[in-house]
């Protein structure tokens, strides 16, 4: 069965949000291997924690595509909260690297 548009756009959205973490996360391993402080050791674990919630998210979308299938109005919550997170992550990612 082919994918809803809408739940193949919040799959891409988490995709762009894995990359950014990871991004976030090399920045943040490396600042925690210089300082050694808790704030950077709190960043390292809220990326990780945060890339691994994106990508069961796309697993979900490809394999269980029927969580979200049945519900239109649930398929455009899951889209608006990807597209908040991206932007979010977006902002942290232009604050982390300035």
């Amino acid at each position: 069965m082919a994918m809803n548009t809408t739940i193949m756009i919040a799959s891409v959205l988490s995709g762009l949000s894995i990359l950014l973490l990871a991004g976030l996360l090399g920045v943040w391993v490396r600042n925690y291997r210089t300082f050694r402080t808790p704030l950077s050791l709190g960043l390292v674990a809220f990326g990780a924690v945060l890339l691994l919630e994106n990508a069961l998210a796309i697993y979900f979308f490809f394999s269980t595509s029927m969580l979200y299938s049945g519900d239109p109005f649930a398929q455009r919550a899951i889209l608006v909260l990807r597209t908040l997170q991206l932007f979010a992550i977006g902002v942290l990612t232009y604050v982390t690297m300035q």
